[in-house]
């Protein structure tokens, strides 16, 4: 088949290129999930799962949310994660993923104007490229260059609605975007602000609400219940328009089986404990204070050390991977990420401080990535 040649010659073109990706499992101590507080494996989250099976909660929901697939723990979820991050209204998606696709493609319309940082998430640009909106990215983490972009988009003759798209916390860099500078950036411009805080749920925020909760501005976040929260999914919260008008017109939301009904329900277990429970916050936060410590005497950087992600830049791809491969053969499961996913040159082994690895574990990672350091000089 010329179709199969095809792809076994791209796939060895990528083999070549040492860029070919393959599925490894889980192994070691890990620095590499979005696991933040360390609720995946949980008994929090196990006994959540047996309360909700032993009264009913269905495995599959058995179709799409309009045709048969909806039920009531959907609902229940959404009437409390709008009331938990402050806002309207809620939308349950399968995944952040699909839902940065939903918002992307359907909210901005025709004539209006998606002003986005150069370093959103791939699932936002594949909402963009499928909405019919104006694109402009401006400079990463860089307010004065967005006005700047905004206002040479005006004097082109846009008149559009405007909507500014960014993540709270970057999830390759770990650097956090200038929220209150952009929210009077949104004001100013009378633009709704798109805040992604998949990386900030859980760990950033009161109670772990985020770092949108609290800005002045029209705003949507985006929250995704697979990394802090520990399940699976995704929860748009806005205005209630917004949300209805996902609900008619999104196809990522009206084509797409509804997410599980227990995987509602085991979101809202995980809602309930960080809205009467600080504890799994102040712990991610001080597991976060020690790495940022442990860090610096390996010599980091303060720019790198702003959140749970931190960025160990080495720049070469063949350094990178194989010092990602040499700490997992000691017992770290570390990854090195290079381009395309980072630019060109910024090839990094992308620490992650989960909910799973203690302070000793932190600090032996950085001894021995230093040890690395100093070996390769």
């Amino acid at each position: 088949m010329k179709a199969v040649e095809r792809l076994e010659s791209m796939l060895g073109a990528l083999e070549a290129r040492h860029r070919r990706r393959v599925l490894i499992p889980a192994r070691g101590l890990d620095f590499a999930s979005n696991d933040y507080l360390g609720l995946a494996g949980s008994s929090l989250l196990q006994e959540a799962a047996q309360a909700a099976l032993a009264r009913g909660v269905p495995v599959g929901s058995g179709g799409s949310r309009l045709l048969r697939g909806n039920h009531p723990e959907h609902e229940a979820l959404e009437h409390e994660a709008a009331a938990f991050f402050g806002a309207e209204a809620a939308l349950f998606m399968g995944g952040g993923f699909q839902a940065n696709q939903a918002i992307f493609s359907t909210l901005p319309a025709a004539g209006d104007l998606v002003l986005y940082d150069e370093l959103v998430h791939a699932s936002a640009h594949e909402g963009m490229r499928a909405g019919r909106a104006d694109l402009r990215a401006f400079r990463h983490n860089d307010v004065a260059d967005a006005r700047n972009v905004l206002t040479g988009w005006r004097s082109a003759g846009g008149q559009g609605q405007v909507w500014v798209a960014v993540e709270s916390v970057y999830s390759m860099e770990g650097d956090l975007a200038p929220l209150e500078d952009l929210s009077c950036l949104a004001r100013e411009a009378q633009a709704v602000l798109i805040v992604d805080e998949a990386h900030a749920t859980g760990v950033f925020g009161a109670n772990g609400k985020g770092l949108a909760h609290d800005l002045n501005a029209d705003l949507l976040t985006l929250h995704t219940c697979g990394k802090g929260l520990g399940v699976s999914g995704g929860l748009i919260c806005g205005p209630r328009a917004m949300i209805d008008t996902l609900i008619n017109r999104a196809r990522p939301f009206i084509f797409a089986t509804a997410p599980s009904p227990l995987n509602a329900a085991l979101v809202r277990a995980v809602l309930r404990e960080l809205a009467g429970n600080d504890d799994l916050v102040t712990a991610a936060r001080k597991r976060l204070r020690h790495a940022h410590d442990a860090a610096r005497e390996t010599g980091l950087p303060d720019a790198a050390l702003n959140s749970q992600i931190i960025p160990v830049v080495l720049g070469d791809e063949a350094r990178t991977m194989a010092m990602a491969q040499a700490l997992q053969h000691q017992g770290f499961d570390i990854r090195g990420i290079r381009p395309p996913t980072v630019p060109k040159g910024t090839s990094r082994l992308r620490v992650s401080i989960t909910g799973n690895v203690s302070p000793e574990d932190i600090s032996a990672l950085f001894a021995t990535i230093s040890s690395h350091q100093s070996e390769a000089a």
